[in-house]
């Protein structure tokens, strides 16, 4: 249920000694008024949705359009000025955002069919939402929740929750950002900022996890959910308490994998956070991928693992596009991998949700198609092995 919390007002108060009619007509000859009357009726639609929506709580996912965006839109010149003009000291308009929802949005909600679209940027993605989870069938209940399972007539999670991919022809580049839930800032800018097409993994310790799953499926994205790994250096290099062991007996793994799985649904896929003394183990290798293939999920790995198989649907990464954490080695990270998708026909590459690799991907992705390269969802590169 959303709360109800008009959230921006604005309001003018009439000057002393002017009747309606002749402030009427003041403010018909008055061009910036004029001007602000449009621009309120252009704001109003917003306000309608702000008018069902509820306070967002600390670190959980809400739709937010900056006002620094709304300006760009095809609002009348003056249409702030004009807002203000007769109200000195009154109601201001601020740089800030509106939130427009707290909570995910349900299926068939009237704003999950809206299209915001921005000149010069990428349009809002709230018009290609993927289907709500969990989808029914699909899911068993588990000791510490749910958990997924393949479903009637064969049809797995991998498949139910991927996001749907049609190749054009051209190379294909795929990509994965990664470390998503546990700073809701960044989360929200791969959420809101990056096109549909880029997959997002999420650190299954999230506060709020299911929201933000919901909520980057609501904007078009498929998602993964890493699985923490024990590293070579473990345990000065700590990735948590369900850290999945080298050298821990089968049964063991498949436990912590199935809390690890029961955070939340939605994902079509689990990928690896650190894992290099992990993915190195035999025994530890085919309990973790038996586990994943009775469930019908993929396993996608940041390369580490590319020797590894399964028989469940697999991709490895060719490059880890943010290494060196600067502007000029990510973009020629992101140069490289569409390099790998012309030679071999497809390319995967895997980063971490710093600001400059948001920031870095997002303007990529803007002009990648353009050069002849098509962007693809990262289970559109997954093959069973």
């Amino acid at each position: 249920m959303f709360s109800k919390k008009k959230l921006v007002t604005v309001a003018a108060a009439p000057a002393p000694g002017l009747n309606a009619q002749a402030l009427l007509a003041k403010a018909i000859a008055n061009p910036y008024v004029g001007a602000g009357g449009a621009a309120f009726l252009f704001m109003s639609a917003a306000l309608i949705l702000v008018t069902l929506m509820g306070d967002p709580k600390a670190g959980t996912p809400v739709v937010r359009i900056s006002l620094a965006k709304v300006a760009a839109m095809a609002a009348p010149p003056g249409w702030r000025e004009a807002l203000t003009a007769d109200n000195p000291g009154g109601t201001t308009l601020s740089t800030d955002t509106f939130r427009l929802s707290e909570n995910p949005l349900g299926p068939g909600a009237a704003f999950g069919q809206a299209v915001i679209t921005v000149p010069g940027a990428q349009a809002f993605h709230a018009a290609d939402p993927l289907p709500p989870a969990p989808i029914a069938g699909l899911t068993a209940q588990g000791s510490g929740g749910l958990l997924p399972i393949i479903g009637p007539g064969g049809k797995t999670p991998a498949q139910a929750y991927a996001r749907p991919f049609a190749s054009n022809g051209r190379p294909k580049v795929a990509l994965v950002i990664g470390g998503l839930g546990l700073n809701a800032t960044a989360t929200r800018q791969a959420i809101e900022n990056l096109p549909p097409e880029i997959t997002l993994s999420f650190v299954p310790y999230s506060d709020g996890l299911q929201g933000w799953i919901d909520l980057a499926r609501q904007n078009g994205h498929e998602v993964l959910l890493e699985a923490p790994m024990e590293p070579v250096d473990y345990p000065d290099n700590d990735p948590g308490p369900y850290t999945l062991m080298a050298q821990a007996q089968g049964q063991e793994t498949v436990k912590k994998l199935e809390w690890l799985l029961s955070r939340a649904t939605g994902y079509f896929g689990v990928t690896n956070y650190l894992g290099s003394r992990f993915v190195g183990s035999d025994s530890a290798m085919t309990a973790f991928t038996g586990a994943l293939r009775g469930r019908g999920l993929a396993f996608i790995d940041d390369g580490s693992a590319a020797r590894r198989g399964g028989g469940l649907p697999r991709a490895s990464a060719d490059r880890i596009v943010d290494d060196q954490l600067s502007v000029e080695a990510i973009d020629q990270q992101l140069l490289s991998l569409e390099a790998g998708a012309l030679q071999h026909g497809q390319a995967l590459g895997s980063g971490f949700a710093y600001p400059v690799t948001l920031t870095q991907v997002a303007q990529w992705a803007q002009s990648v198609e353009s050069r002849g390269y098509q962007l693809a969802p990262a289970s559109a590169l997954t093959t069973r092995r």
